[in-house]
């Protein structure tokens, strides 16, 4: 089974992952099909055209990811990403672009999006990115976390505000809160903090649910939106 905080690429569910591919260009959502359709622990269930559809798709319910193109006709990718995070837990929405300096990078991120990868990752990045957000974690392609990073640190960035959730967090969790912002693994966590594996992926499960927050995509945006971060 699929580890719920590290999504390991290598791991299986129990159940096929349930995703629905949105993309307004056909060969796009072709492609994507091909290769998921391989995969034993991953079924294409869903396909839609645009971000109406999408919100559409994500209502019936049984979906458990969403790949989300981010520039389509009508409702856009964001606008959907939005309405469906907002909706419920699920599907989560993975978002898929052509541009790694496309400016809608972060407003899908802020709109509630689990991921951002490019078209052209490799299929390996594209499997094990569907199987950490549906792990509940976050997949983010370098170039977006580097960009991410940049402009929260840059003078011009927006003047951060304090979160009252924040006061909710014990020491030890603020600890690992900032480092979680930094971009550490469950794993260099644990070497940090001297901790064992498995508390902490406690921790971040109840950071995740102190914070109100889907998983590490979102805590990241909320460490450096209030200055946890990124000093």
């Amino acid at each position: 089974m699929t580890d719920p905080t590290t999504g390991d690429p290598g791991a299986t569910t129990e159940a096929p992952v349930r995703v629905a591919i949105v993309d307004d260009q056909h060969l796009v959502r072709l492609g994507l099909r091909m290769v998921l359709d391989a995969q034993p622990d991953i079924e294409v269930v869903a396909e839609a055209t645009d971000g109406a559809e999408a919100i559409d798709l994500a209502g019936r319910g049984g979906l458990d990811v969403m790949l989300m193109d981010v520039r389509m006709p009508g409702v856009d990718g964001i606008a959907a990403t939005e309405r469906i995070a907002r909706d419920g837990d699920l599907p989560r929405i993975l978002v898929l672009t052509t541009f790694d300096l496309d400016e809608y990078a972060f407003a899908a991120l802020r709109a509630g999006a689990s991921g951002f990868l490019l078209k052209d990752a490799r299929p390996a990045d594209l499997l094990g990115a569907i199987r950490a957000v549906h792990a509940g974690d976050a997949a983010l392609a370098p170039s977006v976390t580097r960009r991410m990073i940049e402009q929260f640190a840059a003078p011009a960035a927006p003047e951060r505000r304090p979160d009252p959730r924040l006061a909710t967090l014990t020491p030890r969790e603020h600890e690992i809160f900032a480092a979680i912002a930094e971009g550490l693994t469950n794993e260099e966590l644990a070497e940090r903090f001297l901790l064992a594996p498995s508390t902490v992926k406690t921790h971040i499960g109840r950071m995740l649910q102190k914070l109100g927050a889907r998983d590490r995509v979102q805590l990241v945006i909320l460490a450096y939106e209030a200055g946890v971060a990124g000093r």
